[in-house]
């Protein structure tokens, strides 16, 4: 049964798609997509997005994908924001800030987590309530850090129980 979701746009980061999809199945399995195409590991550029997306709002990502270059960027230090989370900071954080603020002015109807706290750019790999800290989430990861990452397009994907999928993706600086 698929419950109420809602659109995201992302950067995938599948250099850490298997830390994060281990990561999701221990927190909720209904959130495991079966698209092949779905990347679990994300830093989010606007969510939630438009619930139902026109031509016209696809046709306006695209834009915004196709006007910026790609670019690399490096995750290397395990960090917890204050609520918990436990995440990735990305060096090079500005180009993902960039895109935050011009999907925002694009579609002002849709503020950045519903505007309880301002966009910063992160990869989440856990969260204190599952147990996780600092020190074991930093062991886990060590093997895979520092990780060379690139941005190469933004996706569209749909976050629901039991039906996590890619909505659309637009490659960057085409």
């Amino acid at each position: 049964m698929t419950t109420a979701g809602h659109s995201v746009l992302v950067v995938p980061v599948p250099e850490l798609e298997a830390y994060v999809l281990e990561r999701t199945r221990h927190y909720d399995d209904s959130f495991v997509s079966t698209d092949p195409a779905f990347v679990h590991a994300h830093i989010t550029l606007l969510a939630p997005f438009v619930p139902a997306p026109s031509d016209a709002d696809l046709e306006l990502v695209g834009k915004i994908a196709s006007a910026a270059a790609s670019w690399t960027y490096t995750l290397a230090d395990v960090e917890m924001s204050a609520g918990g989370n436990i995440h990735l900071a990305p060096e090079a954080a500005e180009p993902f800030a960039a895109l935050t603020a011009e999907l925002c002015a694009a579609f002002p109807q849709c503020p950045p987590y519903e505007g309880r706290f301002a966009p910063v750019p992160h990869l989440t790999v856990d969260h204190v309530a599952g147990g996780a800290d600092l020190d074991s989430t930093r062991t886990l990861l060590a093997r895979v850090l520092p990780a060379r990452c690139h941005a190469d397009r933004i996706s569209l994907q749909w976050y629901a129980n039991h039906g996590c999928r890619l909505i659309a993706e637009w490659p960057l600086g085409r």
